[in-house]
């Protein structure tokens, strides 16, 4: 992989970590944040089964990649609304999992329970999302969901602390 300083343009000598020799700019290679939206209602979780790689076919955690200067929790907010068509508002922060994503990308997830504001009426209509369902506690589908260097330890822990 070639790389270039992002200060000066020149060309690195090494990956990063590494210091740029013409003019001494530092690089680094860091996780790349995310938010997700454990979407609470009547005891229940919202789950949306991927319409697109990675993981294809599994469910997931509404969520996805931060804008530059998106707070974690207003990206899991407006990855809610994208992936399910429901409004909803962070109530407490459930926990923060690195993982690796796709490649060499590493993904810090930071999961944030919400609850529905209104009626939540959740509607798959979104490219990357083919089905939404509701799940009990002891429903939870850990055999079958996507990204499992963390997210069933995400669900595990939403879980272990509802009720």
């Amino acid at each position: 992989m070639i790389r270039f300083c992002s200060h000066c343009g020149a060309r690195l000598d090494e990956e990063p970590p590494t210091t740029c020799a013409a003019c001494g700019q530092a690089h680094y290679r860091n996780p790349k944040p995310c938010g997700g939206a454990l979407l609470e209602y009547e005891g229940r979780l919202l789950l949306g089964r991927r319409a697109i790689e990675p993981y294809f076919g599994m469910w997931d955690v509404p969520g996805g990649f931060c804008e530059l200067h998106e707070h974690p929790r207003d990206a899991a907010e407006r990855e809610l609304l994208e992936e399910t068509g429901v409004r909803g508002r962070a109530v407490r922060l459930l926990g923060i999992w690195m993982d690796d994503y796709a490649g060499e990308e590493v993904a810090m997830n930071i999961y944030y329970v919400f609850e529905p504001v209104g009626e939540p009426a959740p509607d798959a209509g979104n490219a990357e999302v083919s089905e939404l369902r509701w799940f009990s506690p002891d429903e939870l589908p850990l055999d079958d969901i996507s990204f499992p260097g963390h997210c069933r330890e995400v669900l595990e822990a939403w879980r272990d602390g509802a009720g």
